[in-house]
């Protein structure tokens, strides 16, 4: 194999996210290329303001690039994407491609588009977030015309002052599948573990083996198969959580 005849998947992450590479790396296996560039820090800012960052320098980070060729891009920070409403998210990236000239999706575009592949109508959100941005994803997903049956929030853990402290970088895939456990998830409904940061392989590997027919789906996983698709690359040589999405999809 020659290593540098692979499709270049070019990935934009958040300065402190430590796991869309990992996870990347690990779903694409040897049949693509991987690499990266990261927002700026924004020391100082709150969350939504960091966020806010994030949508407007876009077009800076991804020509930080340069002159490398890629083949295709993804933005690997849901969060951000949430803010926009899906019209304006799917412009976005539209605008992006046509400046960039190859296609570029958000990881919330990718996900809409394993949706429609598997016929996707309802989902159960697990997700990692502060309760105002987990509002946000339900809204962004309703506004896409999908169901959400129910959200499962997974804290990082406890604050001094007992209440909940909601970090995607530090949940756990102990924590990740009590709360799953905990729930009683309507039998058509997808999961979808949203956030690009919260680490969810070990988590998925374990919930396919207990419910081989439900759509297990994730910021990364949604995106690593949008770029097999969109590169027409071969998934024999992808992560099983890949390659069984692709099979529902088929």
């Amino acid at each position: 194999m020659d290593l540098f005849s692979l499709h270049r998947l070019g990935v934009v992450v958040p300065p402190e996210n430590p796991t869309a590479e990992p996870e990347f790396n690990h779903l694409v296996g040897d049949g693509m290329n991987v690499y990266t560039a990261r927002f700026p820090v924004t020391p100082g800012a709150g969350l939504r303001d960091m966020l806010e960052t994030y949508n407007r320098v876009l077009p800076d980070t991804l020509g930080d690039f340069g002159g490398m060729r890629l083949d295709a891009s993804v933005v690997a920070c849901s969060a951000s994407h949430y803010l926009l409403n899906p019209g304006g998210d799917r412009a976005l990236c539209e605008e992006l491609s046509e400046r960039f000239g190859h296609p570029v999706r958000s990881s919330t575009q990718a996900i809409l588009a394993v949706c429609e592949a598997l016929g996707v109508t309802r989902l159960t959100l697990v997700s990692p977030y502060q309760p105002w941005l987990t509002d946000t994803s339900r809204a962004f997903w309703e506004r896409a015309g999908l169901k959400v049956d129910d959200v499962v929030l997974v804290p990082a853990g406890r604050k001094p002052d007992g209440s909940e402290h909601f970090d995607p970088y530090e949940v756990t895939t102990r924590e990740i599948l009590r709360r799953i456990r905990g729930r009683r998830i309507p039998g058509d409904s997808a999961l979808l573990f949203t956030g690009t940061g919260m680490g969810t392989l070990a988590a998925l590997a374990e919930l396919a083996r207990e419910d081989a027919d439900r759509p297990l789906l994730s910021s990364n996983l949604a995106s690593a198969w949008w770029a097999w698709h969109t590169l027409r690359a071969d998934t024999r040589a992808a992560h099983p959580l890949l390659r069984r999405l692709d099979e529902q999809a088929a």
